[in-house]
């Protein structure tokens, strides 16, 4: 199968609530230039527009956003919303909440609980939505979200959110969202080389919540992109199968199990048909050896 005829369809599917999605989706971070926030270069529009046009078409029907990702020229829910709306009815919008820019794009303090319906309206009014799909709440280094998580909560029950996650947690803040209200999804780094978040892969997959890693591609660059030089176990499965070490990387996320989903960005249209091709690439457990080995 070459990678102009994968779909996003072709490494399975998975529930967030009620809601079905592809395993593979789209990350929007990277929407707003070649690296993330005030870092490198703004993307062509036209080109990004096509970007998620095309995604869509190839069956992608996740989409990760938030309204702090913004550059100077640049808004990613704003593009979402030029590019695709009037929405698919299968399409999934996840967004996060908790960290704040200010209109110079510097970080500050984050959200208190009672600022967090701000955080929500600010991207309804961005997507054109009259209810957000999934909306993650952004742990930032506090022990107890419990009161931030009520505050969400409150607007599920409103109907201003359909289904709630978390992302940068861990499992006690799990143990604490879901006390409260029930959580679909959880949005961790993790990676060939970043397996810190194992403890809530399998968390994860005790309670049927799907697992969301994100900077699978990039690694050690993060926000930067994939700026590190590629481990050799990498380069050597990408040189066996013909393919990038990209779609590797994507490759190893997926096979970590069922409840996984992969949500890689780019403003590349290249680079979108490489990645969703990863959903069609099987690695042998010779091979997952080897890359689990990675450091």
């Amino acid at each position: 199968m070459t990678s102009q005829t994968v779909r996003a369809d072709a490494a399975g599917t998975w529930l967030l609530g009620d809601l079905t999605v592809n395993r593979i989706g789209f990350g929007a971070m990277r929407l707003t230039g070649s690296a993330a926030f005030h870092q490198g270069i703004p993307r062509d529009r036209d080109q990004v527009m096509g970007v998620l046009r095309r995604a869509v078409e190839l069956g992608v029907n996740h989409i990760d956003t938030a309204a702090f990702y913004f550059s100077r020229l640049r808004s990613a829910n704003e593009l979402i919303n030029s590019a695709l709306a009037p929405y698919a009815d299968d399409l999934v919008i996840a967004t996060k909440v908790g960290p704040v820019r200010d209109v110079c794009g510097e970080w500050t303090d984050r959200a208190r609980p009672d600022q967090l319906r701000g955080q929500v309206e600010e991207n309804l009014r961005q997507l054109g939505r009259d209810h957000l799909d999934v909306v993650n709440l952004r742990v930032m280094g506090q022990d107890s979200i419990s009161e931030d998580f009520a505050a969400l909560a409150e607007l599920r029950d409103a109907g201003l959110v359909r289904h709630l996650g978390l992302s940068n947690a861990r499992p006690a803040h799990l143990a604490q969202a879901q006390a409260i209200a029930p959580v679909v999804c959880v949005q961790n780094r993790y990676g060939i080389d970043a397996r810190g978040g194992a403890e809530m892969l399998r968390a994860c997959a005790a309670h049927g919540i799907a697992f969301v890693p994100f900077f699978a591609i990039a690694g050690a660059g993060r926000e930067a992109g994939a700026v590190r030089a590629e481990h050799e176990q990498v380069l050597t499965v990408a040189r066996a199968h013909e393919v990038s070490p990209s779609q590797v990387r994507l490759a190893w996320t997926l096979h970590q199990g069922p409840h996984v989903l992969a949500i890689p960005g780019t403003g590349n249209p290249d680079h979108l048909i490489d990645n969703l091709a990863a959903g069609a690439l099987h690695l042998t457990e010779q091979e997952l050896a080897s890359l689990d080995a990675v450091d």
